[in-house]
């Protein structure tokens, strides 16, 4: 993987940008900057949307969900999603209640990801956050499966924002030996540098939530990651 170009790495990338100071002509920025790098979607708060895409550019738009404690009714996140789908966003990064993992409430947590899933089928992307590093191994697994179960079409390490801090490739790794397949693997917070980038992708993750894509893809100049 490390022979990628610059090109076909952007196309891992989900351009994101989820602070909560955000501006929306900070998106019109992030959208900007994603069509130039080639990147294959955008990844915002759903206040943010609709988005003005340029027209031929084949940005994908993804939105958060329950973002970022995931201590969100079902209800909630459900109808959550489903109004960021009516605003024009073609994927969802939902997160799960991790608390619910950890007291081994494995069902609840897969009743949860339905409940997103039911708001949003297919064509919608569904990614779900399981925030890995504040998980142990067999907590990752159980959510991973979960995931499976409940029809997501991702998971994805984590939101960022988790003080246990973000994507590992030993939770990536995880993740992608035990979805086999079956999911895609979005691996997320901490994505700094191509050689992030490509551990990753090298350890099975099929999708990168990247705030620092320009100096990702090997511009210097790029501003400093705010993910």
């Amino acid at each position: 993987m490390s022979d990628l170009t610059s090109d076909q790495l952007a196309r891992y990338i989900d351009h994101t940008l989820l602070k909560p100071e955000a501006t929306h002509a900070d998106v019109e920025a992030l959208i900007a900057e994603a069509v130039r790098l080639g990147t294959y979607s955008v990844c915002v708060s759903p206040n943010m949307l609709p988005l003005s895409i340029p027209e031929g550019s084949g940005l994908k738009v993804a939105a958060v969900c329950g973002f970022p404690s995931g201590k969100h009714l079902s209800e909630v996140k459900a109808r959550e999603a489903a109004l960021a789908v009516a605003a024009g966003a073609d994927e969802i990064d939902m997160v799960i209640d991790v608390g619910a993992v950890r007291d081994g409430r494995i069902a609840d947590v897969q009743a949860d990801i339905q409940a997103v899933r039911d708001a949003v089928p297919a064509p919608t992307v569904l990614k779900v956050i399981i925030e890995a590093a504040a998980l142990d191994d067999a907590e990752i697994v159980a959510a991973c499966v979960a995931a499976v179960a409940a029809s997501a079409d991702f998971v994805k390490t984590s939101t960022g924002f988790h003080p246990a801090g973000g994507a590992s490739e030993r939770a990536v790794r995880l993740m992608a030996e035990t979805v086999e397949g079956e999911l895609g693997v979005k691996a997320s917070g901490g994505i700094r540098t191509r050689e992030d980038a490509i551990r990753m992708i090298e350890a099975g993750a099929t999708r990168l939530g990247v705030s620092a894509s320009a100096a990702v893809l090997g511009e210097a100049t790029a501003a400093p990651a705010t993910y």
